[in-house]
């Protein structure tokens, strides 16, 4: 530490529903205030088309407004004088999440003619409606850039950058016309905050450019023009004419905070705002992510995270979502992969299947977790938004195998909890197979926390202790400690991990009768999911009822 005066810092946490603020102090990682911002415009925050379930958009003037309201609420519920000794700011957001802009890095959707405009917004993380442009994507570069492909998984998904730009020139061309450049949501708020939205003073960050954006040092940072010319006669060579050959990471500072934001938000002017990254990333930083350790984001979707140092060889790795150098630590290999929903599969047979009854998430946990491995007879598949890792395709769909006329609500809940963490299970297994050592398993987010029948059925089916981080804002907190290290008031992320992370005593380990059916099922889930997510799949899968059954019975004998 440089001082022995206190000092403080702030994480801002840009999330699909939501923004939030906490202040910590940099000695130790207490937080001393929070403040959560809901999303005023959309269905929770998201914009929606009754015509497109692919659709997923986010006006600007959400994420502008979220911020005045949570820092000033977090700083009261600080206390006096707290404000004055904020130190430094950081930002993670939801990606990939890009917004048009023009000339002068002012987002469409805040100017009158685009005002209401759905692709004037943000294209938020999960709107898919650029598949067909993915795979288009996807097929140029096989021919003549495969080397593109290695690094983000062998497939280039509709989730991410370029996909959604074409799918926006083909779709909307006035708006398209009409944004100078697009910026990842990211990069955009950093720049909101320290005066530098202008196109040519925008700072990409590795993160998003590396894992989104086929960003890469090996080729000189964005993709090669020519590559990008490919399409629809070079519409979006002028979009990549504005984008830099250098990215930076979290330990870099984009800037001052300007006068202006200083005045709104009561903080010094000038203390310095990280570069930006995802929110999933800065989980993983709060929550002491070191190599060895995988950390599991859990929300509406999964984020999967594992670092190894830079000095170590690493293979690229087939359907994971990125090898990018220093997206996660400065100095190491950042390795992400993820589901694209978990909590929105829950949210989605609460609240859209809307069971009856009174149930909610908690008698439906509850009746979940009275229930034996392989009591209900079900066995799902979670592809309800797609598979983003291992098979990078949007569009698959969800499955329950096994459904009777005694089925329940609480074991279709349970089947798919089990569904996610089948899924969780291949992201992990892949990692290892190329090379990723993951010893322990660390995990965050709301759900992490609630669900012990979750944490559970995790800890069983991956045959390891899932341990939980002791933070829950793992994400403002890892962005918090972006701020910190930006300010000089820790040298570098592992002095800060080291005093402002902690690991929950509440852990979970696996228990061996459970381990053993999970096995069983976890190759039932395989058959189902190589059948239906990839091709020369021939073998007869009548056994898979069979064998469900069978499960079935057999819990049902050991309760009695």
């Amino acid at each position: 530490m440089t001082t022995s005066e206190p000092q403080y810092s702030i994480g801002l946490d840009f999330g699909t529903n939501s923004v939030r603020a906490i202040v910590v102090c940099v000695a130790d990682g207490h937080t001393l205030g929070m403040s959560v911002f809901n999303y005023p415009t959309g269905d929770m925050g998201v914009v929606t088309d009754p015509r497109d379930p692919h659709v997923a958009r986010q006006h600007p003037s959400d994420y502008l407004a979220g911020i005045e309201m949570t820092v000033t609420a977090a700083l009261k519920q600080a206390g006096a004088g707290v404000a004055a000794k904020v130190v430094g700011i950081g930002v993670d957001t939801t990606g990939s999440t890009p917004i048009p802009v023009d000339a002068a890095g002012e987002a469409l959707a805040l100017q009158a003619p685009f005002a209401g405009n759905p692709n004037a917004m943000g294209w938020l993380w999960k709107d898919h409606t650029a598949f067909r442009e993915a795979a288009e994507i996807t097929r140029a570069a096989e021919s003549s850039y495969p080397q593109y492909l290695a690094k983000c998984g062998g497939t280039y998904s509709s989730e991410w950058f370029w996909a959604k730009l074409l799918h926006c020139a083909r779709t909307d061309r006035k708006v398209f016309d009409a944004a100078h450049t697009w910026v990842e949501l990211a990069d955009w708020i950093p720049a909101v905050l320290t005066g530098t939205t202008a196109p040519s003073h925008v700072q990409r960050c590795i993160c998003a450019a590396g894992h989104k954006a086929m960003f890469n040092p090996a080729w000189g940072g964005y993709p090669d023009p020519a590559f990008i010319a490919k399409f629809d006669n070079g519409v979006l060579s002028a979009v990549r004419a504005t984008l830099p050959s250098t990215a930076i990471t979290i330990a870099n500072a984009v800037g001052g905070l300007t006068p202006e934001w200083a005045k709104r938000l009561g903080l010094p002017a000038g203390i310095p705002v990280a570069g930006g990254a995802f929110d999933c990333h800065l989980g993983a930083v709060g929550c002491g992510i070191q190599p060895g350790v995988m950390v599991k984001v859990i929300g509406t979707s999964t984020c999967d995270l594992a670092v190894l140092p830079m000095d170590h060889a690493l293979a690229d790795i087939p359907g994971v979502c990125g090898v990018v150098p220093e997206s996660v630590l400065p100095g190491s290999y950042g390795v992400e992969a993820g589901q694209s929903a978990v909590g929105d599969i829950f949210n989605w047979f609460v609240h859209k299947l809307q069971p009856g009854g009174g149930i909610n998430h908690r008698v439906l946990d509850e009746g979940a977790a009275a229930l034996k491995p392989g009591e209900s007879g079900l066995l799902a598949l979670d592809w309800q938004n797609g598979n983003r890792t291992i098979l990078v395709d949007q569009q698959l769909t969800g499955m329950i195998m096994g459904l009777t006329l005694h089925s329940s609500p609480a074991a279709i809940f349970r089947a798919l909890v089990e569904a996610t963490a089948f899924g969780a299970r291949m992201i992990r297994d892949r990692m290892v197979e190329y090379g990723v050592p993951i010893e322990r398993v660390i995990n965050c987010g709301g759900i992490a926390t609630k669900s012990p029948m979750l944490m559970q059925i995790y800890a069983d089916v991956f045959n390891c202790p899932m341990l939980i981080s002791g933070s829950d804002q793992t994400c403002a907190l890892g962005s918090a400690m972006a701020g910190a290290v930006v300010a000089g008031a820790h040298p570098d992320f592992a002095a800060a991990a080291s005093t402002m992370t902690s690991i929950s005593d509440i852990q979970y380990r696996p228990i061996p009768e459970n381990v053993a059916v999970y096995e069983r099922l976890f190759g039932l889930y395989q058959r189902l999911h190589d059948l239906f997510g990839t091709t020369g799949y021939t073998d007869n899968q009548f056994m898979v009822m069979k064998e469900l059954i069978a499960i079935r019975e057999e819990a049902g004998k050991a309760s009695t």
